[in-house]
């Protein structure tokens, strides 16, 4: 039989059903999993049965979840967390040991950052960046003790795009383990590990859900890796709720329809933004004037939700756009059905200093915008009433 196509292993990977024959999976709420008896709970906590034994560790939801994400992103295995954070966090603390060093490119999440530079350091785990277009220096950035080799792409706020397979040449030369984050993309539009990824990483609350309904992360890729995240995970207990991956799961039908709206939304937008006199630039992996636009079509289905633009004024115009906005949601979540606008010097990389923002391309005046699946006219219509205020 043919390799049935993303949306159609969406849709039709699922649990197997029970007595009841029902057309949907059901929600398994349930802390815990009975045994036949002593033998059989013996064998279960020794790993010799493949069975569930307690939600922390794993569940039918999550496992749902886990093996769509698996098929769509081309990987062996997965664990499914309780937020996108959590994911990072029990990726990176899983693998790494005091003294190791992690090369990551500089273009990434605040709190990725924050990790990085706060977290981490209490461990003997030090790091590097390099920036985005400056990967033939990366050589210069790797010791004995380099371990992990991390990105996102695209990035976030700034959508830059990074060539994933010169990464992943390098990574495989130095014997790196390879981590990306492919939230900006969801596995719909980008799978990391065809060009040399070992894990990547999702904040399932963006576009895997698409509705701003819950919080959820996941690591996939090759088994021996994510065998060493389960076992750090079962202890720690960072594991993603039953009902929260069933919400998931049920999400996951509809990523493929969602995110060619949220794409055609999105190039609508940055095409009207690219020609409008309050704005200085505009950034969108599909627009033609995109700096790594054709590294983008080469990686990418298409170019994602999010578009990055600077408002002429700096801070002080900028405030005034958000003032003005009328339809469009002032949060700093992304991925939703409703368009989103953030300010990331004041939200979502504040903590960062004005010079490390400015190494990300973050300037006062920058706005990202998660474009949503409200009709295009009246996304636009609102961004242009509040640019002509300011």
């Amino acid at each position: 039989m043919k390799k049935k196509k993303f949306e159609t292993e969406a849709i039709r990977t699922q649990l197997e059903r029970s007595k009841f024959l029902e057309h949907s999976s059901p929600i398994y709420l349930t802390s815990s999993f009975i045994f036949e008896d002593s033998e059989d709970m013996r064998a279960s906590f020794a790993e010799e049965k493949d069975r569930n034994i307690y939600s922390r560790y794993s569940n039918p939801n999550s496992s749902e979840f886990i093996e769509k994400v698996c098929k769509m992103e081309g990987a062996e295995d997965g664990f499914a967390f309780s937020s996108g954070m959590s994911a990072v966090f029990s990726t990176f603390a899983a693998l790494l040991n005091s003294g190791d060093h992690i090369v990551s490119a500089r273009s990434i999440f605040g709190s990725t950052h924050s990790l990085f530079t706060q977290v981490f350091p209490k461990w003997n785990i030090s790091h590097s960046y390099f920036k985005i277009g400056d990967l033939d220096n990366l050589e210069k950035l790797i010791t004995p003790k380099t371990k992990i080799i991390f990105a996102e792409s695209p990035t976030n706020p700034g959508v830059d795009i990074l060539d994933l397979g010169a990464l992943g040449r390098f990574s495989k030369k130095h014997k790196l383990i390879m981590i990306v984050d492919n939230c900006f993309a969801s596995p719909y539009l980008q799978q990391p590990i065809k060009f040399g990824a070992d894990l990547v990483i999702h904040s399932g609350t963006k576009l895997m859900d698409g509705q701003g309904r819950v919080l959820a992360g996941i690591t996939v890729g090759k088994a021996a890796l994510i065998d060493q995240i389960y076992r750090y995970s079962r202890i720690t207990g960072p594991a993603l709720s039953p009902f929260n991956a069933w919400v998931l799961s049920k999400s996951l039908e509809t990523l493929g329809v969602r995110v060619d709206r949220h794409c055609e939304n999105a190039l609508k937008v940055a095409r009207f933004l690219e020609g409008n006199k309050s704005v200085n630039w505009v950034k969108y992996p599909f627009l033609r004037s995109h700096p790594q636009y054709k590294l983008a079509k080469k990686q990418m289905k298409a170019g994602g939700c999010v578009v990055a633009f600077e408002v002429k004024g700096g801070r002080r115009a900028g405030k005034k756009f958000f003032d003005s906005i009328s339809m469009l949601s002032l949060s700093a979540n992304l991925g939703d059905t409703r368009s989103i606008v953030t300010h990331p010097a004041s939200t979502t990389h504040s903590k960062l200093s004005e010079e490390e923002r400015l190494e990300c391309g973050i300037t006062d005046g920058m706005v990202r915008i998660s474009v949503g699946l409200e009709h295009a006219e009246d996304i636009i219509n609102d961004i242009s009433q509040a640019l002509d205020r300011i």
